[in-house]
């Protein structure tokens, strides 16, 4: 005999009551966590550990990474400039020059196995193929867009490096957090040495030559055994240092990989996602801030990027650090239709990655 609507009904419900998602609260469900949600829901981020004013912060990472700084420093947080604007200097300058934009001036980190090579070198593990020639002038190829027009000799690049690796180590070494933002999985090394570059040869400063350069696409374990061997490194140097990690929603500018780029952009940011989330599970001491999920979520009623698609839009950027900070409560929670007071988003970043739009055919 069939039961009845009512005996039906009875063993549903009965049978719901043991389901595994039985009393999860909203935010693990999608109607609940985001459906008519804000774009920042208040519990969308849950700190493993506070981040407070008095925090020494060390911050680095790809383009958007510098967002990141500006909205601590506006919330009075300490973050560390270890190689502070000479005095006088005026804002735009200094700037061009990698000052006040991270904790030292290294300009974009983006990838993992760029900032492992810079800390390796603090501890005596010399670079090889560090310096570029082009027309006479020289740079550090660690870093080349810090001083765009190059150095009279390659001695004063070396005197001039050897000046960061001091500043970078002491900004390290006074470190409490660490917040990396990761950018790339695509990048160019040196052939004989596996030297890695944060720009192509060629696109500021150096000639490519591809047998002496190559292109790699990392994949999950290779930035996985990277941040590992970055994390142990700085660990030798500052044993307390925790990590907020980051992914950059940004898109690929340009990619060398044979795919379009747009695959070739998910891609990237999916093996990126996929490390932070594996080293956020194993470790107590790092931490993931999902600022990748509220760029792509759907919730943006007129879209998170500008008309270039890339460029995500200063109110999102505001909103995005708003809600970082109010998860630490250095800031008050505001709606997501208004612009939070945390920061005032920089549009002036600077991105060496978009130089390689001047390879594009038809681009003069």
């Amino acid at each position: 005999m069939r039961p009845t609507a009512r005996e039906t009904a009875k063993i549903a419900q009965k049978t719901m009551t043991r389901s595994p998602y039985s009393g999860l609260p909203n935010r693990a469900f999608w109607r609940g966590g985001m459906a008519g949600a804000s774009l920042v829901p208040p519990d969308l981020y849950q700190p493993k550990f506070p981040i407070t004013k008095e925090s020494r912060v060390f911050t680095a990472g790809s383009c958007f990474a510098q967002h990141v700084g500006t909205a601590m420093k506006t919330a009075g947080i300490s973050v560390i400039d270890a190689e502070p604007t000479p005095r006088g200097m005026p804002t735009e300058v200094a700037k061009r020059h990698g000052y006040g934009i991270y904790s030292a001036r290294f300009g974009n980190i983006y990838t993992v196995k760029q900032f492992r090579q810079m800390v390796d070198e603090l501890t005596g593990s010399p670079i090889e193929d560090a310096i570029w020639e082009k027309g006479g002038r020289y740079w550090d190829a660690m870093r080349p867009g810090v001083d765009a027009r190059g150095l009279s000799s390659v001695e004063h690049v070396v005197e001039l490096r050897a000046q960061h690796l001091q500043a970078v180590h002491a900004a390290l070494t006074d470190a409490d957090v660490i917040v990396f933002t990761l950018g790339l999985t695509e990048a160019w090394e040196h052939l004989a040495t596996g030297t890695v570059y944060p720009t192509a040869p060629g696109t500021i400063a150096g000639t490519y030559d591809a047998e002496t350069y190559g292109f790699v696409n990392y994949d999950v374990d290779d930035v996985l055994d990277e941040f590992r061997a970055l994390d142990a490194a700085i660990r030798r140097i500052n044993a307390s240092a925790k990590w907020v990690l980051t992914v950059s929603p940004v898109p690929l500018a340009a990619t060398a990989s044979g795919d379009h780029v747009l695959p070739a952009t998910v891609r990237s940011k999916s093996v990126l996602r996929v490390v932070c989330d594996t080293l956020s599970r194993d470790h107590d001491h790092i931490d993931y801030f999902p600022s990748y999920e509220i760029v792509t979520s759907p919730a943006h009623p007129n879209g998170a990027f500008e008309d270039d698609l890339r460029s995500v839009k200063p109110d999102v950027v505001a909103q995005i650090m708003a809600g970082f900070l109010a998860s630490h409560g250095l800031v008050e929670p505001t709606p997501s239709t208004n612009l939070p007071p945390a920061a005032e988003p920089d549009d002036d970043v600077i991105c060496e990655e978009i130089l390689l739009n001047t390879f594009r055919p038809g681009t003069s």
